[in-house]
């Protein structure tokens, strides 16, 4: 437990973690990670093409020697393990870190480049290191708004997945009753039209696999027709997640110059406020409603919106006194 408390491990966890606005050290690191990522990708990448193999030896070199610096990266992250779990014991911190996510990805992309080099989907494993780059940029809004939208409506975002595949076995099924017979090598069992069915759905529409009889040509008319809907589900549940982020974020983003001149009301049944709108209360009080909390909810003090009873104002003090005086 000692180790805890070393000050060149407490420092070294300090700059290998995120790092934060005033510690320039931690930055660099997260920056320079981020350009190690991306060499090693685009010099994966290069590989691949035959007019880089003059230089095919830098680009080995250039692979071997970020994946050194992914490698002692790892080490060290395992290394003060027990100081990013501290409630844990430091081998059952460092155990934690092995199995988390953080600690897949870097062991993921790590051992293709030793034991299976020679697999090129094992290869291409190196490129989970890109999940670095979001979990760097987690800690800014544009990415947690997004991560934050897709968790509180993941409920909602798996429903419509759910109707999709459920849709997406239902008219693969129904393409095959309808085509078999026509096309036997094609639709040689209900599981064949799956790519048929997620192409049409999706609105991708290749067009290698086609219904050729009357009844299926009906059917696919009518699943089109289903996928175009389907699909605008988790769009508009997502566009919805985003617009409410923004709204609430708006409302935090109040500038308070003056925490003095802040006060709130609550809204009870004798209140000459209830059952009032918003705009009212602006034209008769020159009253400013900051935010308005209601039932835990934080709600946006439109024009339009209807002051209830148990509402909790908060408003621009001043204005009221004036308005008294």
């Amino acid at each position: 437990m000692s180790s805890s408390c070393d000050p060149i491990k407490k420092r070294i966890f300090d700059i290998i973690q995120i790092g934060q606005r005033n510690d320039l050290v931690s930055r660099l690191f997260d920056w320079g990670l981020s350009v190690v990522i991306i060499i090693n990708i685009v010099s994966m990448f290069m590989q691949t093409f035959d007019c880089f193999e003059p230089i095919m030896w830098l680009l080995d070199t250039v692979e071997a020697v970020t994946l050194v610096l992914f490698c002692a990266e790892y080490i060290l992250r395992i290394w003060t393990a027990d100081l990013l779990y501290p409630e844990l014991t430091p081998a059952k911190a460092r155990l934690r870190f092995l199995v988390s996510f953080d600690g897949i990805i870097d062991l993921c992309t790590i051992l293709p480049f030793f034991y299976l080099s020679g697999f090129i989907a094992f290869r291409m494993l190196r490129v989970g290191r890109i999940f670095h780059l979001f979990r760097i940029n987690s800690v800014y809004d544009s990415f947690n708004i997004i991560t934050t939208v897709l968790y509180e409506k993941r409920n909602q975002i798996l429903s419509s997945l759910f109707i999709i595949i459920i849709l997406m076995f239902a008219s693969s099924l129904g393409m095959y009753s309808a085509e078999h017979d026509a096309q036997p090598e094609v639709f040689g069992n209900a599981f064949s039209g799956i790519w048929w069915s997620m192409s049409t759905l999706l609105t991708v529409g290749y067009g290698d696999i086609y219904p050729v009889t009357i009844v299926g040509k009906i059917m696919a008319i009518c699943i089109a027709f289903f996928g175009v809907g389907v699909v605008a589900i988790p769009t508009g549940i997502i566009s919805a997640g985003f617009v409410e982020q923004y709204s609430k974020r708006a409302a935090s983003e109040v500038q308070l110059h003056d925490i003095s001149k802040v006060g709130e009301i609550l809204v009870d049944s004798k209140s000459r406020f209830r059952g009032r709108r918003v705009s009212e209360l602006k034209c008769e009080y020159d009253l400013q409603i900051f935010i308005i909390l209601r039932d835990g909810l934080t709600i946006i003090p439109t024009d339009n919106v209807e002051i209830r009873e148990k509402d909790i104002l908060f408003i621009n003090s001043e204005r009221v006194k004036k308005k008294k005086k």
